[in-house]
C-alpha cells in the first residue's frame, strides 16, 4: 500500500490560495496558476481550488504537492474537471499516473515551483535523483490531463 499523507494549509496558505484563485478568475495567472473545478464526490457540488499545471514532453499534468487532498479524491471519483483562467474554461479528462512514471513529471514540477512547494516534499533540493523522486512519489498524486 502506498504511503499517503495530507498537509493541511495554514492561515497564510489559505489567504494566498484565495488570492491566487481570485486572480485566476480575473484571468491573471501567477507562474502558471489557474483554477481547477471538479464535482464533489459526495455532494456533487462543483469545488474549486487554485492549482499549477505543469507541462512535460508535450503533455500537461496536475501534481498534488499537499498529498491526498479533497481535490485529488474528487478528481479520482469524477475522472473529469475544468481548468479556468478568466473567461477561458477548458474541460479535461484525468488519468492518474503510476508512481514508477512520476519522476520526470515531479522533476519538471519542482524545477518550476520549488520556491512555492519545497516544504511539502521531503527532498534535499529542487533537482533530486530518480531514487529520491521514487521515494516521495507515493505521497504526491499526479494526473495526466487529456482535453475533452
Amino acid at each position: 500500500m502506498s504511503e499517503q499523507r495530507y498537509r493541511r494549509p495554514g492561515l497564510v496558505d489559505r489567504l494566498f490560495n484565495g488570492l491566487v484563485a481570485g486572480l485566476a478568475r480575473l484571468g491573471v495567472s501567477l507562474w502558471g496558476s489557474c483554477e481547477l473545478t471538479v464535482r464533489g464526490r459526495k455532494s456533487g457540488v462543483p469545488r474549486s481550488v487554485p492549482v499549477n499545471v505543469v507541462e512535460h514532453d508535450g503533455a500537461r499534468y496536475l501534481v498534488a504537492p499537499r498529498g491526498e487532498t479533497e481535490w485529488v479524491r474528487n478528481l479520482r471519483a469524477a475522472g473529469v474537471g475544468e481548468l479556468r483562467l478568466g473567461s477561458r474554461v477548458e474541460a479535461f479528462r484525468a488519468r492518474e499516473v503510476a508512481d514508477a512514471d512520476k519522476p520526470p513529471v515531479l522533476r519538471a514540477y519542482l524545477a518550476r515551483w520549488w520556491f512555492e512547494v519545497s516544504r511539502f516534499f521531503d527532498l534535499p533540493n529542487a533537482d533530486p535523483g530518480d531514487a529520491e523522486l521514487l521515494r516521495v512519489a507515493p505521497r504526491h498524486p499526479v494526473f495526466l490531463l487529456e482535453r475533452v
